[in-house]
């Protein structure tokens, strides 16, 4: 396991944080990998994911054979969100629920002045799933000349209003709980975390997947039991909601108001290279949706991942080893490495 590193940096939140604008002193969890003589590529988290889980796939002789982005060819970061607990967030920080709401807005500002610190001045590739994925469009708007290649899998420019109702559902059973107590707890909420966990696992996972009864290929007699060891609360809950409000309020249009929320006008803007990923039975990022987003970049191409594994079968953990080959492959044949 690689040294965890933390960049110190003052940061100002953005106009839609809350508060808006004010001051936070934020500490960036990162790894690094390879010389930064090499062409930079930098991996951000997902929702729930931290440093170690982020797509090693890619990079990692430990996860695969032949990673296509090895360390000895490229720089790589691999950063956490904040709020997710590794970078600075409400479990951390002695703030808990009085944590500031941050944006994405606000994770692209630290990651550029990460960047910046160590002397990168343009990323060769940024690629990212889920809550990553929607970062890979917002550092896209935001520093338009600061990427060469993004690669949003499963992800989206702006996180639709069906996305956003689905997050209300694990959001209200962990804030209704009878441990959560308004945040200030001094136990974390096991019975609200559970309740979240089971409201969120129908959704991340596909109807087929069930049909399937794709349990049994992860090794489950029973889906009570695939249930019970995946999906009965994790982290802390302070945190899963921090992430949740920043994923709820995703928007790049937000950047270019005179664009009045016209998706389309903003999406013209993007300057880099764009893979566009998303899983054909996503419930949370739907393909229709990136479909659409491909139809008004300049440089865009649609590769949907066929898989019964819905969500999962962007972060390289789903129960289907051709899924992450599948992108793998064309991460590859994207950045002609």
């Amino acid at each position: 396991m690689p040294e965890t590193k933390y960049f110190e940096h003052e940061l100002t939140l953005s106009a839609n944080s809350e508060p808006a604008g004010s001051k936070l002193a934020a500490k960036q969890a990162y790894w690094t990998f390879g010389d930064t003589s090499k062409p930079a590529v930098f991996l951000p988290t997902c929702y729930g994911g931290t440093l170690e889980s982020t797509l090693p796939f890619l990079y990692s002789s430990e996860h695969s054979s032949d990673p296509i982005l090895p360390p000895s060819q490229y720089f790589i970061i691999v950063a956490a969100m904040l709020g997710g607990g590794e970078s600075s967030s409400p479990s951390n920080s002695g703030q808990g629920p009085d944590f500031p709401r941050t944006t994405y807005e606000d994770n692209i500002r630290l990651q550029h002045a990460l960047c910046e610190s160590l002397g990168i001045k343009k990323l060769f590739a940024y690629i990212g799933f889920s809550m990553g994925g929607q970062q890979a469009y917002h550092i896209s708007t935001l520093f338009p000349d600061f990427v060469e290649h993004m690669v949003c899998i499963a992800g989206s420019a702006r996180t639709s209003w069906h996305n956003w109702c689905f997050l209300e559902g694990p959001r209200y059973a962990l804030i209704m709980s009878k441990d959560f107590q308004d945040g200030r707890y001094e136990r974390n909420p096991e019975a609200g975390l559970k309740a979240f966990s089971r409201v969120y696992s129908t959704w991340a996972l596909s109807p087929q997947w069930f049909r399937d009864r794709c349990w049994e290929q992860a090794g489950f007699k029973t889906l009570e039991e695939f249930l019970e060891a995946n999906w009965s609360g994790n982290g802390d809950a302070n945190d899963r909601l921090a992430d949740l409000w920043t994923w709820q309020h995703g928007d790049i249009t937000l950047y270019h108001p005179e664009d009045g929320g016209d998706l389309a006008k903003t999406l013209g803007r993007i300057r880099a290279k764009c893979l566009i990923m998303p899983s054909r039975t996503d419930q949370y990022f739907p393909p229709e949706d990136s479909e659409f987003e491909v139809k008004h970049l300049k440089h865009g191409e649609y590769r949907p991942i066929d898989s019964v594994w819905g969500h999962i079968a962007g972060s390289g953990f789903s129960g289907a080893k051709e899924d992450t080959e599948f992108m793998a492959k064309e991460i590859k044949r994207f950045l002609n490495v």
